[in-house]
């Protein structure tokens, strides 16, 4: 980026109105569409063109962020940041056109919730909407007839085939059972495991609500097990496990609901030794995971007694309520019971829908570009609240803030929800008597404008910075 062109950026920042870094990715589309910048050209680092624009480096990489959302750059970890090749929309289309196609369809909006995660909006609508009507032109499955397990057939192979890049262990496609999304799975796998009177169920110390919810409807009793940075304490567990008589532990091994943690292998192998010494079966929920896997299932390390539990809703569309469990060893016939008696089978125009979708060759670009458009939304959290103790990877839907000195986590929610902004607490994650930390969960909401998310953010940030005065007696 030459002199001349840095010197029209600063005209245009003094100039336009409206958030400095909006009106510098606008400037930067406009040179790409006028020529000065040509494809594949290397734009200066963040901290650089701050410098010579005397704008903090926090608003060129939102800038940045906001043109790699939209397919105009290109950015490589350790390469810098690059004028697309193949520009992916019309460059001298507005960045507010860009933002309505690709990550929502709202405009501006105050209110903002962060509760739970919505997808930005990167294509499958249209894919979605493009085989729905394949389906209902000529439904595989027919449209007169009680749904089951051979109705559901091709999706089965369908999710098998999807699951070939999951360490599971030997998996066929009679290994699975369609559900009604992930928690219905949850609950299925429930019903097929535990027995008695009052079975014990143990959760992480923090950990997705669903599954003290999904344990109560059954009148099981839920244990939480203590936790360290790599996740469970194989310690620990082995002991509440012994002194509960548990049947059941449910944890997450990839991408941890809230705190974002990944268990390492080793860390599961000395889980998988404790569920096989003290009798448990593990049901691993493999949701929110939108990248690679870092290591085998629970599935993989007890084949006798490790379930896996995933659906659609975070990588495609919550919508459809499609989710799959892979049972272990001798598992299947009392999850596909448990499944038949609750609800028969998943509804035929949603299995072939599905099964279409998962063998679509659109598919894989769609998800690459749903991971790129939640990295895009990160990296906005990261830039407006990262001065503080926040937790964050790109390939997640959330993240995890630790409340600075001054801050409770009840307080700081109201506050959040009087400013606009609706987000989730850390008592949210905790057993009804356990002390929660003070921490929040922020979540991506693609289903809102940038600016409008960008203008929450801020909103988020000032609270932060100006903590109560008053002490509570």
């Amino acid at each position: 980026m030459n002199t001349i062109w840095s010197d029209d950026l600063s005209k245009v920042l003094s100039s336009a109105s409206g958030p400095k870094y909006t009106r510098l990715a606008k400037a930067i589309e406009a040179g790409i569409s006028q020529g000065a910048l040509a494809p594949g050209s290397k734009l200066p680092p963040v901290r650089d063109l701050a410098y010579r624009l005397s704008v903090t480096p926090g608003t060129v990489a939102r800038a940045y962020s906001k043109l790699v959302d939209a397919g105009v750059l290109e950015a490589g970890v350790g390469r810098g940041t690059f004028v697309a090749e193949a520009v992916q929309m019309p460059v001298a289309s507005s960045i507010v056109e860009v933002d309505s196609v690709l990550h929502g369809t709202g405009g501006d909006s105050y209110e903002v919730n962060l509760i739970s995660p919505h997808l930005p909006h990167v294509g499958q609508a249209r894919l979605i909407r493009e085989v729905l009507s394949k389906v209902a032109e000529a439904p595989p499955s027919g449209v007169l007839h009680y749904p089951g397990h051979e109705t559901g057939r091709t999706a089965r192979e369908a999710v098998h085939s999807y699951l070939s890049d999951v360490m599971l262990g030997p998996l066929g496609p009679e290994d699975i059972v369609l559900s009604h999304g992930a928690q219905n799975g949850v609950m299925i796998v429930m019903q097929a495991v535990l027995s008695g009177r009052r079975p014990v169920v143990l959760v992480e110390e923090l950990a997705y609500p669903g599954y003290r919810r999904a344990a109560e409807l059954l009148r099981a009793e839920v244990l939480p097990v203590p936790m360290d940075e790599e996740g469970l304490i194989p310690e620990a567990l082995e002991a509440v496990a012994k002194s509960s008589g548990a049947q059941l532990l449910c944890m997450s091994a990839e991408v941890q609901n809230p705190l974002l943690l990944t268990v390492p292998p080793r860390r599961r192998a000395a889980i998988a030794d404790v569920a096989r010494r003290t009798g448990l079966q593990v049901l691993e929920d493999d949701t929110y995971r939108l990248g690679n896997v870092s290591g085998p299932s629970m599935r993989a390390l007890l084949p006798e007694r490790g379930w896996y539990v995933n659906s659609l809703s975070k990588s495609l569309s919550p919508a459809l309520r499609f989710g799959f469990v892979v049972a272990p060893e001798r598992g299947v016939a009392p999850l596909r019971r448990a499944a038949e008696a609750g609800f028969f089978g998943i509804a035929t125009p949603i299995s072939d829908l599905t099964a279409m979708l998962l063998t679509h060759p659109d598919l894989p670009a769609i998800q690459q570009n749903v991971r790129d458009a939640v990295a895009g939304y990160i990296r906005s959290i990261v830039n407006a609240l990262g001065r503080y103790d926040l937790v964050w990877r790109e390939d997640a839907l959330f993240v995890w803030l630790n409340l600075p000195p001054g801050w409770r986590a009840g307080a700081f929610a109201r506050a959040a929800e009087g400013k606009g902004v609706l987000i989730r607490t850390a008592e949210d994650y905790t057993d009804r008597n356990a002390r929660a930390p003070h921490a929040v969960r922020l979540a991506v909401n693609g289903g809102v404008n940038r600016e409008s998310f960008d203008a929450a953010l801020d909103r988020l940030r000032e609270l932060l910075d100006t903590p109560p005065d008053r002490i509570a007696v």
